[in-house]
């Protein structure tokens, strides 16, 4: 069954991708949740035409997202958190509090545009995580967790 997305579905598509799903996935949760659509041959053709004329604004959008992309790169942030015996965080580090770092560097960026690779953080240490800002702006950023003194 092929579907047009009406919003980003993660591990499926971003908006407004032709995707292929099968019969039950498409009828019973995508369409009624309001995430896709029937691609008739109609409303591909109206697709394209919006894409067309949203390619031109999207340009804007893009450069600033690369643009904001740079200016993270360059941070150096530092995750305080309490350690115990070992270099063994008492809880751990998420992507909620990378968000809330990057907030007070400036950048409010949602936490659910942030993965850490590994998961969470237990351990005090340097970590990557990756970031994306756009469907095209996807960058790794570097991040340290400190012991909290």
């Amino acid at each position: 069954m092929e579907l047009i997305l009406k919003q980003d579905v993660e591990h499926l598509g971003f908006k407004d991708d032709v995707v292929t799903v099968k019969n039950g996935y498409g009828r019973n949760y995508l369409i009624p949740n309001g995430m896709a659509t029937m691609a008739t041959p109609s409303a591909k053709k109206v697709l394209e035409e919006n894409l067309r004329q949203r390619a031109h604004k999207e340009k804007k959008v893009v450069d600033a997202a690369t643009k904001t992309a740079e200016a993270i790169k360059t941070l150096e942030i530092k995750i305080a958190s309490k350690a115990g015996a070992g270099d063994k965080l008492f809880g751990s580090v998420t992507s909620t509090d990378l968000a809330t770092a990057l907030g007070k560097e400036g950048h409010e960026i949602d936490k659910k545009f942030i993965t850490i690779q590994g998961g969470s953080v237990k351990r005090v240490g340097p970590y990557n995580a990756k970031i994306r800002l756009h469907r095209d702006v996807v960058f790794d950023i570097a991040f340290e967790v400190v012991a909290e003194k």
